[in-house]
């Protein structure tokens, strides 16, 4: 029984071990090619027998790009502001919307739930054509609150794990603020929003991931140059130049890594914190 035992933890340690280095491996070979000399997608090293950061110097001087037009620092500003308004607007819609579900008994309740639940098992990519005559019909294409507004409202289907968190704070909670005369809203300001931060963090981090790395609607929404998001501009670096500027690509993406890797060093602390745990006790 103890051998049978070992030869199962090593296994999975070694399933473990297998697929870190799959996931692993790629970021590192994409941050050893941005500091690798020349151009290449190839190279006889996974290290580079010469570094320079060079690319990296490339990205904030797109003139030192002979006859290529990068302007990053541009994608890199309209990919910030659009995931960041993104994130602000979908979090507040996704928390009322869940609350609302949770703690609220009206007709239509149960529909409601199951329409949500049916929609978020088809792709977002069947919806983009009518998506798209929408906001021509609004004059919204080629615009940064095209993909702002879409962000935003799309974050209402996700209320179920938002949903299944406010139902794990207790109601007494509420009831108590309600006899001291607490309307609606100083319950869910004041006392369900300081319990709910893991479910706000998750939410957030969601969120802003998914707009700072969408490429799909932002390749159909937006066509000028200027108004690129990073996803779209580093894509056409590689297709239109014909892997040509692979190192420069590397480098750009090394740097769109660093603010959802700021995010989750800064946050993971609060996905794993039980604040709900002893709050209805005293």
């Amino acid at each position: 029984m103890k051998t049978k035992n070992s030869l199962r933890l090593f296994f999975s340690y070694a399933l473990l071990v297998l697929m870190g280095i799959a996931c692993i491996y790629p970021a590192l070979w994409t941050i050893m090619s941005s500091f690798k000399v020349g151009d290449s997608l190839f190279s006889d090293t996974f290290v580079p027998k010469q570094f320079t950061i060079k690319h990296y110097s490339d990205l904030f001087h797109p003139e030192n790009i002979a006859g290529k037009q990068v302007p990053y620092v541009r994608w890199y500003w309209n990919t910030l502001k659009i995931a960041t308004m993104s994130m602000v607007l979908g979090t507040m819609i996704q928390l009322l919307t869940a609350y609302a579900v949770s703690r609220f008994r009206f007709r239509g309740r149960k529909s409601l739930l199951s329409t949500v639940l049916v929609l978020g098992m088809f792709p977002g990519f069947m919806s983009m054509i009518a998506i798209y005559v929408f906001l021509v019909q609004l004059n919204l294409l080629d615009t940064p609150w095209a993909l702002i507004i879409v962000y935003s409202a799309g974050a209402a289907l996700g209320l179920f794990v938002a949903k299944g968190f406010f139902d794990t704070i207790p109601k007494s909670l509420e009831e108590a603020a309600r006899i001291d005369g607490a309307n609606h809203w100083d319950v869910f300001y004041k006392i369900i929003l300081p319990l709910s931060r893991p479910i706000i963090t998750y939410i957030s981090l969601t969120t802003f991931t998914g707009a700072w790395m969408d490429f799909i609607f932002a390749r159909l929404i937006l066509r000028s140059r200027d108004q690129w998001t990073l996803a779209v501009g580093l894509f056409d670096l590689v297709d239109s130049y014909s892997s040509t500027a692979f190192t420069l690509f590397a480098a750009g993406a090394v740097l769109v890594a660093i603010p959802i890797t700021i995010l989750f060093a800064f946050t993971q602390r609060f996905l794993v914190e039980g604040l709900t745990s002893g709050a209805n006790k005293g």
